[in-house]
């Protein structure tokens, strides 16, 4: 389903999302928020073998390299690492980066596939979270951004942040 521009999956650490599960972030791509002007948001299931869930409640996942691709209509995570525990299972082989299926609605695929090949957009892999038991990917619509871009951002950046200084220097003085 598609979220809106609030993100419930940073500053919401451990309160209650709408369904009153706990929402809890696992791993999150700051570098994708520098790198990309992110559009839409996705929530996608991720289809993990049991050695995956428990290297991630170990707090085993890196997100940073990951993207989102179609293949044969469907959606499929590249690049994420999950690194396998020293105790895992000997009958499985652990490949710590397999390409792991991504959980859509049918409709949500298509509009992907629209967007992505239309309107060259990619698809990038933004925050890891528990919801309820469940592990959640919050995949973007993304357009990658120009040098200038992340000048200007990385700018507005400082301004906000010298604005909270003076505007908290100037409310002591009062």
């Amino acid at each position: 389903m598609a979220k809106n521009s609030s993100n419930k999956t940073g500053k919401d650490k451990g309160k209650a999302a709408k369904g009153g599960e706990a929402v809890k972030t696992i791993a999150l791509n700051k570098r994708s928020r520098h790198e990309y002007h992110l559009e839409e948001r996705f929530e996608a299931g991720l289809a993990l073998q049991g050695w995956e869930l428990k290297a991630i409640r170990a707090g085993r996942a890196n997100i940073t390299d990951a993207y989102a691709m179609i293949r044969e209509g469907e959606m499929f995570l590249y690049g994420s690492q999950i690194t396998p525990l020293i105790s895992a299972s000997t009958h499985v082989v652990a490949e710590d980066r397999r390409t792991r299926k991504l959980l859509l609605h049918r409709r949500e695929i298509d509009r992907l596939i629209g967007r992505v090949q239309r309107e060259g957009y990619t698809v990038v892999l933004t925050a890891l979270y528990w919801k309820g038991n469940k592990v959640k990917a919050e995949i973007a619509l993304a357009k990658g951004k120009q040098t200038h871009d992340k000048r200007e951002a990385s700018k507005e950046r400082d301004w906000a942040r010298e604005k909270q200084r003076l505007l908290r220097r100037h409310n002591k003085d009062a």
